[in-house]
């Protein structure tokens, strides 16, 4: 039967899918070499590395992915154990840890732990039946002796570190930066409310900062340490009630609050505002973390930022350059844990104004 007038008739050929043969063939090199270069391209001279790069391209060669993992036992997988979604930094976090694929090439497999040891080492025993090449942990709860012992590389962010390698903020001088833009508002007394925080966990170093910078400028300061809870109703129960103690307290003083990060110091806004319709000239407040929740409050919140996006781009930095070592022929794995330091940014906003 004819075409109708006007159709143009369309071939398409399914594209064959360039083989290890197809590649040996094209390089001169055996198959075994080909092997090599992509489960072990260190033992390759780099020449020999360039010409078989030179024909992947020219091949329009595509990994067969599930293949190359069977064949050499590396998933690019990463595993992250986050705490919980509900606080702004770490879905921040998350984020941004995310967005380093485009960077380093690696997957994740996330899990949330909410603080329960048993649950968080069920999932550790998942992420490593996946085989996966090194692992991500902001939450607290495992210690890091225990990370250590999984012999897979093991970067922390924010919790205790003893152990493995980390990325953290310089909390220390973030309490510091609190404490002097509470200052310069003029309070008359300077609140910081935090959880009773062990010294191993890097967040402790604001509670120092704060009182340090308190001490030495000889004001008025006072330290509350109490769990504020881990849901969204709990923490707007909790910070309802200090809310009364403290404006019974200090009834009529200029109080300036510092919170423990931007999801507290938004929960504390809201009430404020809900209560007078405004922020009251009694309250000045500031938050941690810079996290999205700072800019898009009722009013814009002060906070001391942590660089959020350089330290999940130097966690992965970090764990990339143990698990790149780890395939080399002769690795030299670290004599001991690296700790990256990353100072904070004050961003003055209009809760201190």
């Amino acid at each position: 039967m004819p075409a109708p007038a006007g159709f143009k008739e369309i071939i398409v050929m399914a594209k064959k899918r360039v083989t290890f043969a197809d590649i040996a063939a094209y390089t001169n090199f055996s198959k075994t070499t080909i092997s090599r270069y992509f489960n072990d391209p260190d033992s390759l001279t780099l020449e020999n590395q360039q010409k078989i790069a030179d024909a992947l391209e020219a091949l329009d060669y595509k990994e067969n992915k599930i293949g190359r993992i069977l064949a050499s036992g590396r998933t690019e997988f990463v595993g992250v154990v986050i705490p919980n979604l509900y606080m702004h930094f770490y879905a921040e976090m998350l984020n941004q840890i995310l967005a380093t694929y485009e960077t380093y090439g690696y997957k994740f497999l996330v899990f949330t732990g909410n603080a329960k040891a048993d649950v968080e080492r069920r999932y550790m025993e998942e992420l490593l039946a996946y085989n996966i090449e090194g692992m991500i942990v902001l939450s607290p709860t495992i210690p890091s002796e225990e990370l250590a012992s999984y012999n897979i590389p093991v970067v922390g962010i924010e919790r205790e570190d003893q152990k493995i390698c980390s990325v953290n903020t310089d909390n220390y001088l973030g309490g510091v930066q609190a404490a002097g833009l509470l200052r310069e508002c003029c309070c008359d007394i300077l609140i910081h409310v935090n959880a009773d925080i062990p010294d191993t966990s890097p967040a402790s170093g604001r509670i120092r900062g704060f009182v340090d910078a308190c001490k030495q400028e000889h004001l008025p300061y006072e330290l509350i340490l109490t769990h504020l809870g881990d849901t969204f109703e709990e923490n707007r129960a909790k910070i309802l009630e200090l809310t009364g103690t403290l404006e019974q307290k200090y009834p009529n003083q200029k109080k300036g609050i510092f919170m423990p990060n931007d999801t507290h110091a938004n929960v504390l806004l809201n009430i404020l505002f809900q209560k007078y319709g405004r922020l009251p000239d009694t309250y000045r407040i500031i938050g941690f973390d810079n996290s999205p929740i700072s800019r898009e409050a009722v009013i814009p919140t002060s906070t001391v930022g942590q660089q959020i996006s350089v330290m999940a781009q130097e966690a992965m930095k970090l764990l990339s350059l143990q698990m790149e070592e780890r395939k080399k022929r002769r690795p030299q794995p670290l004599k001991d844990p690296i700790h990256r330091v990353i100072p904070p940014d004050l961003f003055r906003r209009e809760t201190t104004d």
